[in-house]
């Protein structure tokens, strides 16, 4: 106790030194006290503003001083006053007596990972942590891995969030567990202090943070001395940008702008941050520059002066809040007191609990004390399953005063506490339990509609007149619908009484939802002039697309209980009715009369009155009528439901309406409305909203089709569609004699209402419309998808529409329908239909666009082909009809349906004239194929001809009835099967004839005999023949092949038996090739020339075939350059080696040129107006290959082949090489003198055209561009260099790479890096010729000073510091100034001087192995001339080497060194002279060719080399001083660049990012 009083009085000096001799009291003199509170509360009113003064601020130091004294003055005393003992040991007991509770509770932080199995979960917001989910039985589940926006928690353990495997086994309970009281388990005495602790604590805390006085504190906090301090606070908004803020501090406090952006990070990431410390008038006067600093558009800051003391308990405030969140983790039972404590009510009544005050007071609070007083809440009442039940009914109480105020405040909803509903309403129990006791559902819609309350003068929601602020609010609004998806997100499968009446009253107040919405934003069409101003279209949309799960829940919910089912479609209906009350208002009744048929309807016309594409109520009751269809209800309880109270005419004539100004958009009837509307019907077919738009509409004329008579509904359809006077007219053929210039449009119509009659009828997969699986629709859309071509998994997930659980039913159906073929190439594995599933596409499918339908036709003619069948692409088999529906097909053989079919083939007998289309005529055949299937499949179905009443083909056969007075339409198919101008369509006219005459077959089996059996159906017997004719026509077909095959082989005897001696001669030939290539070497005097054949290229711009020469017009390779570091160590370097990405295609360089110059005079062009980022920069030279669309910024020249050297010169050893060499070398450094005297230089000609020189300049001019970062100069002297430098590094890296991915040196690249290769190689030798000889001359001079002895230098490099692959290709590409020998001589003693350096490099350089180990077998004698040139090293750099015994260690250390670099030279020289590589280097670098060449080397020169090491390499003064540390140099073998390890599973680098956060 006296060392916690000793520290006492360090801090208190440290505090205040006025008051050295105040010790704080001890706990046990606390509780010895009457009023607890008052003896905590003095406590904390004289060290509270002490410590937390705040002017350490950004100080780390005073921060920790400020922590430390909070930790021991003041949280320290309230541990010893909870739990009566030491802390230390006090938590470690308790910790240990614990028994924890089922549910894990990991507090998700932002971007950590979260599982949510796709099998078992309740709902996809039922998610776990990492740890458990490794853990549980769910990882071998299919599931959802997200990341957390933070908030959320892991629900482990919780039963009602999985169907299945609820806990991991870290949390899994023992059998025969029972849940006890947690408090029960605590000491008594530790019960009555943690209760009197925690109320005065949270209720200090819920003062302070809910405290709204600037200058004063509540009772018993004032401070002994109130000083004149104050802070000017600037609280977080969320419609302040950072520049506005940080303009507007740096003006109000005058601070700098690194500061200002410290306090708007600040401001932004805790909500609040005091800016200014001083006296009132101080932080006054820096308030009121910051108010007056505002635009005109926005608000000014919220500032706030607030006194010292208040600011100083608001920070111990929150402190508290954590200190508490960290206490209850030792205890369940502590938990449990905190949350009896924050949830009981005062005595003021109703809302006066602590947790109340903090949740009304939310909006109140700045970002930081929400994000505390959150995560408390998340910590205590949402982890105890009882008081998450009492905090869920405030919460609901309260929520529409919650959703107000969030509605008002402006931070994103993640910092309101509203976004805690989610953890409430998602709970099965609760959300129903709240919605029976205290009318959830209704409350949350009824919120949500007060809140819209711009109406039309119908009622309707009207958004086209909102302003900035209506919009925000009604962005924050639509959270609203995400809690109804919440409660609505698991249907109940037992209902009861009051949960039935409560759901219904939930439904009457979604019906007065969607009855605002019911003909919002209606649109008329534009034809004098296009239309102004676009209007508002998206908040309607986006408000149908939020609704659209809550929809399909509301249907699901409905459809588990049938009393509810009926109740809500009598309720639909009721609403609907009243939605209908405006149509027939003043509206005179017209008659309509077609081919012996009447029906009365109203004057009305889609392309002249308004209409609208928003029909909530009317598809709500089409989703209901499938409903009363798949439960039976319909069949069961006719008396309990209106079916009489409809009106067909009136279901079927809004969702007629929004289909037909589709067709008329499509048919161009709207172009003056703008792209609103266009957006309007993407999105009304769109797969976000399709299910409860355009879908709903089908289904809607499906039912009125099925209530009224067949003639009347397709009459009203006509009519609607303004085609009725173009099909009841007494002549049809009258179309073709007027002038009509609306034949386009018309047809179009005709063609659309074609293929709404299609779909109509023939989409059956709806579980209710038609007899199949809830499945079967997902089935047929997969079938339908893949039929365009075969689809990765994203593209068919992105096709399909998700339930309110975010699955699409895929993985459950596409083995069935689909084969998934493995990624290749393009790295992505793709699915592909079965062949079994062809015969389920449907050409009208209703979710197809005309592009998709273009798509597929065309992909399914494509494999009939493949297959021998015809082109015909007949309707598949449909399934049956539900009782409901069942009259659907006798749209089928109505007497209007014929009449237009058989006028439509009238109109086909006419080649030309443009009044009908083949699309038309395609549609036609097909509902005529549709009608031979549904006869088909009846007759078969059948026992006899009593039960068919579906008689198609008699109707089709007797001749038209007035007014047509036309043939049957079976004359006419069989008239038109043989038109010319029908060719396309005859395959489908020939299946339909024999379908015809097969089901008259099946008529005339079944009506001959009953006793006889039926035989199988006539469509299986015209399969058997086709099969046959098939297989007659294959076997023909190889009978041909085998015949031609036989004669081709016979003339190939022939040939050969006439020029025997040629043959004979071609056969030795290739026998010397293969005997001279297996010895073939590219440099020296045994080199052999390479390919002399021509080169021709096509340019892919003007497509002109050009052959390779250095005279012509230029060919060149498109390429990118760019700056690497794929091969350096240091990465902090500042001058990085271009490297040369793949050369693309080949374009003529006058053709490039002009192509460049296009692609700058369009983006110049494109400048005027907006655009989008484009993938390259003109400014800075990049361009698009024109061919592959692969990134550029330059153009390699191609080259032809290098001439074969003189082997008639004499050849000089070594010794006099080196000599000679020396000799031209002094003479080549002499010449700059020479030249300052007056002497000029001799410049050779160029061997090049000018148009191959200005591509040299071009490329070279690029990679100087690129290399130093500066702009072009051609007369800088480091231009070739910089050439060279990037034909070796490219090189190197090419090497490299084949050799980590162990492929063959030759032979494995792909073509464009072979081209490139080969391309920058002979570059490297010709760039040459674009800079003055003389600078060539004085590079090579420059670069052999580093390896001839003499002449000696100044400043010549190390050999340590010279790459010498670099070196070999600087040397070898210019052409040569050397007269020492010829040029084969000059080339052989460069490349062996040359290896031999890079051998003294190694040995230099390399690590001894500490295990190295000694060969059994004697010294090779490759062995002893390694060890004679090591020791020839230890002898000039004496103990700087290491004393190496091992020949066979120096050899190995040898060979794996020097091996990269003679693989780059090998492809260096490959593709410089154009050798064909051995046969032996197709594959991998054997050791042996190695060996040979570190034996030739020294044996060849031993003495120069020993020269060359004593008198230049060993004795340079700057090799020593590095060797022993003085500098930096590069070990041998160079080790590669690896990329970073990562973690084989994907969450766990996901989880490791999120802890950065």
């Amino acid at each position: 106790m006296s060392l916690t009083r000793l520290f006492f009085f360090h801090i208190n000096v440290w505090l205040s030194p006025v008051s050295q001799t105040l010790l704080p009291p001890l706990p046990q003199c606390w509780w010895a006290s009457a009023d607890l509170q008052q003896e905590l509360y003095h406590h904390l009113a004289a060290y509270v503003p002490r410590i937390f003064l705040g002017r350490g601020e950004g100080n780390s130091r005073e921060e920790q001083k400020e922590e430390l004294a909070c930790q021991l003055l003041l949280l320290a005393p309230l541990e010893w006053l909870l739990l009566g003992e030491d802390p230390a040991s006090g938590l470690a007991l308790l910790q240990e007596n614990n028994c924890p509770s089922a549910l894990c509770g990991h507090v998700f932080k932002v971007g950590e990972p979260t599982y949510s199995c796709r099998e078992c979960a309740a709902d996809p917001t039922c998610v776990l942590c990492m740890q458990c989910f490794l853990e549980s039985a769910h990882r071998q589940h299919r599931y959802r891995m997200t990341t957390s926006g933070g908030g959320g928690f892991c629900d482990c353990g919780d039963t009602e969030a999985w169907k299945n495997a609820p806990w991991c086994q870290k949390h899994a309970r023992v059998d025969g567990h029972t849940e006890e009281d947690p408090v029960a388990q605590l000491p008594p005495d530790l019960i009555t202090r943690a209760y009197r602790v925690f109320f005065i604590i949270l209720k200090y805390a819920v003062d302070l943070l809910t405290w709204e006085q600037e200058d004063q504190l509540p009772a018993g906090l004032e401070p002994p001395e109130r000083a004149d301090t104050y802070f000017c606070v600037v609280f977080n908004d969320e419609v302040h940008t950072y520049e506005q803020v940080i303009y507007t501090l740096q003006k109000a406090v005058s601070c700098s702008h690194k500061e200002a952006l410290s306090f708007a990070t600040a401001v932004d990431r805790e909500g609040r941050k005091s800016v200014r410390f001083g006296d009132f008038q101080f932080c006054e006067q820096a308030k009121s520059v910051i108010v007056r600093n505002k635009s005109r558009q926005s608000k000014p800051l919220r500032v706030q002066v607030m006194h010292s003391s208040v600011v100083a308990h608001q920070c111990f405030a929150l402190k508290t809040l954590k200190w508490l969140g960290q206490i209850i983790k030792y205890s369940d039972g502590l938990r449990r007191i905190l949350c009896q404590v924050g949830l009981q009510q005062g005595p003021e009544g109703e809302n006066s609990s602590l947790v109340d005050r903090l949740m009304l007071n939310d909006s109140r609070m700045w970002k930081g004390a929400r994000n505390i007083y959150h995560q408390l809440l998340m910590n205590s009442v949402l982890m105890d399953l009882k008081f998450k039940k009492i905090f869920a009914i405030q919460f609901a109480k309260n929520y529409e005063h919650l959703q107000n105020d969030y509605v008002k405040d402006d931070h994103d909803r993640e910092f309101s506490i509203t976004d805690l509903s989610v953890q409430m309403f998602t709970v099965p129990s609760l959300g129903r339990m709240l919605m029976v006791e205290e009318n959830l559902m209704t409350t949350i819609i009824r919120t949500f509609v007060d809140h819209l309350r711009h109406r039309d003068v119908h009622g309707r929601f009207q958004f086209d007149r909102y302003t900035a602020q209506q919009a925000f609010k009604f962005g924050r609004v639509q959270s609203l619908i995400g809690d109804l998806k919440y409660v609505l997100i698991s249907a109940p499968s037992e209902w009861s009484d009051s949960l039935r009446v409560k759901f219904l009253e939930g439904f009457d107040a979604v019906l007065d939802l969607l009855t605002c919405m019911q003909g919002m934003d209606p649109v008329v069409r534009q034809v004098g002039q296009h239309i102004e101003m676009e209007p508002e279209w998206e908040a309607a949309f986006t408000l149908q697309m939020k609704l659209t799960h809550i929809i399909s829940m509301i249907q699901d919910w409905c459809s588990t209980d049938e009393r509810v089912l009926i109740q809500a479609y009598r309720k639909c209906l009721s609403a609907l009715t009243q939605c209908h009350g405006g149509l027939l208002d003043g509206e005179p009744p017209v008659s309509l009369s077609m081919a012996g048929h009447c029906v009365e309807t109203f004057r009305y016309q889609v392309s002249q009155d308004k209409v609208s594409i928003h029909l909530p109520v009317c598809r709500l009751l089409a989703g209901l009528h499938v409903l009363l269809s798949r439960t039976e209800v319909a069949s069961r309880f006719p008396e309990q439901l209106p079916l009489g109270e409809l009106s067909p005419h009136l279901l079927i004539e809004l969702p007629l309406r929004c289909l037909v100004l589709c067709a008329q958009v499509h048919a161009g009837m709207w172009r003056r409305n703008g792209f609103s509307l266009i957006n309007q019907i993407y999105y009304y077919h769109n797969v976000k909203c399709r299910m409860e738009m355009f879908d709903k509409d089908i289904i809607m004329l499906q039912a009125g089709a099925s209530m009224m008579d067949p003639n009347h509904f397709l009459m009203m359809v006509l009519s609607r569609f303004e085609l009725f006077h173009i099909f009841s007219s007494a002549d049809i053929r009258k179309r073709f004699r007027e002038a009509n210039r609306d034949f386009v449009q018309q047809n179009t119509l005709i063609e659309e209402m074609l293929h709404l009659i299609i779909m109509v009828i023939g989409e059956r997969y709806v579980a209710g419309v038609g007899q199949v699986e809830p499945l079967e629709e997902v089935r047929r859309e997969i079938i339908h998808q893949l039929s365009i071509r075969p689809m990765a998994h994203s593209e068919l997930v992105k096709a399909l529409p998700e339930n309110g659980n975010k699955e699409t039913g895929l993985e459950r159906v596409i083995d069935s329908v689909a084969l998934f073929k493995s990624p290749g190439v393009t790295g992505r594995g793709l699915y592909e239909l079965r062949p079994e599933s062809f015969k389920h596409f449907n050409l009208y499918f209703h979710h197809y666009s005309r592009a998709d339908q273009s798509k597929a036709e065309e992909a399914q003619k494509k494999l009939r082909r493949q297959r021998g069948d015809d082109a015909a692409l007949p309707p598949p088999l449909p399934p049956p009809l539900c009782p409901l529906f069942g009259s659907l097909v006798n749209l089928l053989q109505c007497d209007v349906l014929l009449a237009v079919e058989s006028a439509v083939l009238q109109w086909a007998m006419e080649p030309g004239g443009g009044g009908w289309t083949e699309s038309m005529l395609q549609r036609v055949l097909h509902l005529v194929g549709m009608a031979l299937l549904e006869e088909q499949q009846q007759l078969e179905n059948s026992s006899g001809e009593d039960h068919v009443t579906f008689n198609y083909t008699s109707r089709i056969t007797c001749p038209g009835e007035a007014p047509t007075s036309s043939g049957s339409i079976l004359a006419l198919l069989e008239t038109l099967q043989n038109a010319p101008h029908l060719e396309v369509h005859k395959d489908m006219i020939t299946w339909i004839l024999k379908m015809i005459r097969n089901i008259k077959m099946i008529r005339e089996r079944t009506s001959s005999a009953s006793s006889i059996p039926v035989s199988p159906g006539g469509h299986e017997l015209m399969r058997e023949k086709e099969k046959a004719e098939r297989k007659r026509k294959a076997e023909m077909a190889r009978l041909r092949r085998e015949k031609i095959m036989a004669q081709m082989s016979e003339m190939q005897k022939n040939f050969i038996n006439e020029n025997k001696e040629m043959f004979q001669q071609s056969g030795e030939e290739m026998g010397v090739s293969t005997l001279t290539c297996a010895s073939q070497v590219c440099v020296g005097p045994r080199r052999v020339g390479g390919s002399e054949r021509r080169q021709q290229v096509i340019c892919i711009l003007c497509q002109e075939e050009q052959e390779v020469t250095g005279v012509g017009q230029a060919m060149v390779l498109a390429a990118f350059v760019q700056r690497s570091t794929v091969l350096s160590r240091n990465r902090h370097c500042s001058l990085l080696t271009p490297t040369l990405g793949e050369a693309l295609h080949l374009p003529r360089s006058l053709c490039s040129s002009r192509y460049f110059e296009a692609v700058q005079l369009k983006e110049q062009r494109r400048q005027q107006r907006l655009r989008g980022h484009n993938s390259y920069d003109v400014e800075n030279g990049e361009f698009l290959c024109p061919l592959c669309e692969c990134l550029s910024n330059t153009v390699i020249p191609l080259l032809p082949h290098t001439p074969l050297p003189d082997h008639s010169a004499d050849h000089l050893s070594l010794e006099a090489w080196l000599k000679k060499t020396s000799q031209q070398v002094e003479s080549l450094n002499s010449a700059p003198r020479k030249q300052s005297e007056g002497e000029s230089p001799v410049e050779g000609a160029s061997p090049f055209s000018i148009s191959i020189c200005e591509m040299i300049i071009t490329f070279s001019m690029s990679v100087y561009k690129v290399g130093l970062k500066t702009n072009p100069n051609e007369q800088d002297h480091r231009v070739p260099v910089l050439s060279w430098s990037t034909c070796a590094y490219t090189i190197q890296s090419i090497e490299r790479l084949l050799m980590d991915e162990d492929k063959p040196l030759f032979g494995s690249l792909p073509c464009r890096q072979d081209d490139c290769l080969s391309a920058l190689t002979r570059f490297s030798s010709a760039c040459w010729a674009s800079v003055p000889l003389r600078t060539v001359h004085a590079h090579l001079s420059r670069l052999l000073t580093v390896l001839l002895p003499d002449p000696p230098v100044e400043n010549a490099p190390c050999i340590l510091h010279v790459d010498m692959f670099h070196l070999l290709v600087r040397v070898f590409a210019p052409p040569t100034c050397l007269s020492a020998g010829s040029q084969v001589t000059d080339h052989v003693h460069l490349l062996h001087l040359i290896t031999v350096a890079h051998m003294v490099q190694i040995l230099l350089t390399s690590v001894t192995e500490e295990a190295a180990m000694d060969q059994d077998s004697g010294a090779t004698e490759e062995e002893e001339l390694t060890c004679q040139l090591y020791s020839t090293l230890r002898k000039h750099l004496g103990s700087v080497l290491p004393d190496v015994s091992s020949g066979w260690q120096l050899l190995h250390r040898l060979k794996v060194g020097l091996l990269p670099f003679l693989r780059a030279a090998a492809l260096f020289f490959h593709y410089l002279n154009s050798s064909v590589p051995p046969t032996d280097l197709m594959g991998e670098c054997s050791s042996a060719g190695v060996s040979r060449c570190v034996c030739e080397v020294p044996v060849s020169g031993r003495c120069e080399t020993r020269c060359l090491c004593r008198y230049r390499w060993c004795h340079h003064p700057a090799l020593k001083h590095t060797l022993q540390g003085g500098g930096d140099f590069i070990r041998f073998p160079r080790e590669s660049n690896r990329l970073i390890d990562l973690p084989e599973d994907y969450s766990v680098l996901i989880n490791q990012a999120s802890s950065f956060t």
